[in-house]
């Protein structure tokens, strides 16, 4: 398996632990808002392959205490769960980030407890998934699937939108609810443009929108936060 990308150290990637970010290539969707689209529409080049991703994490035993998984879409990927299996026995644990439309590949990880802890991108709601990913048409059965697999599953695990004013209003947040009603996590991240983002023109809310949504989502969920706001 492929390595598209390597921060050899974060706090911020998985909450509470010391980690190293990966990243995998390819993804099913096509966010005009990705900050990672190099990855998404498969130009970037690959930076190590696991064997070489397996020595690093042999030296940072005792360094960090995980690994987060992101993309890109990771559960685009066969050889993912053997990957995972492989860090976790060399005694770290794993974040996975998931798009959530692999509801079993994501299945077949919780069963096998190589994933400990879970985020899930919240595109925007239904009625508006497609356009805010980037696709003509995306297979919500396999979001809500992969929705009931977390909450059954008793891993950590948090839902997340990234909010875009040209893409989120007031009413989104509703449906949004819609789909992860009863859940412990929810966060509202800022969008944040940069020049890997593959649109121009997008702007993050203000901090009253993002306040408002989170007032919102606080009728669906027992916890809603906000990212990337000072």
């Amino acid at each position: 398996m492929q390595i598209y990308g390597l921060q050899k150290m974060t706090v911020l990637d998985y909450p509470g632990h010391v980690a190293c970010t990966i990243f995998t290539g390819g993804c099913d969707l096509r966010c005009p808002f990705c900050h990672n689209f190099e990855l998404a529409d498969g130009t970037a080049e690959p930076l190590m392959d696991e064997t070489e991703l397996l020595a690093f994490l042999r030296k940072r035993t005792g360094l960090l205490d995980g690994v987060a998984v992101t993309g890109g879409e990771p559960c685009l990927q066969k050889g993912l769960p053997l990957l995972l299996e492989k860090i976790k026995e060399l005694g770290f644990l794993v974040k996975l980030d998931t798009n959530g439309l692999h509801p079993q590949m994501l299945g077949e990880m919780l069963d096998k407890q190589l994933v400990d802890y879970a985020a899930v991108d919240i595109k925007n709601a239904p009625e508006k998934y497609a356009l805010t990913s980037g696709v003509r048409e995306v297979r919500l059965e396999k979001l809500r699937e992969s929705i009931g697999l977390l909450e059954k599953s008793g891993i950590d695990h948090e839902y997340r939108t990234t909010v875009v004013k040209e893409f989120h209003e007031e009413n989104d947040f509703h449906g949004i609810g819609s789909l992860i009603r009863g859940a412990e996590k929810y966060f509202l991240q800022s969008f944040t443009d940069r020049d890997t983002v593959p649109f121009e023109g997008l702007h993050a809310p203000e901090k009253a929108e993002l306040e408002k949504y989170r007032q919102i989502m606080l009728g669906y969920v027992k916890n809603a936060a906000i990212r990337g706001v000072d």
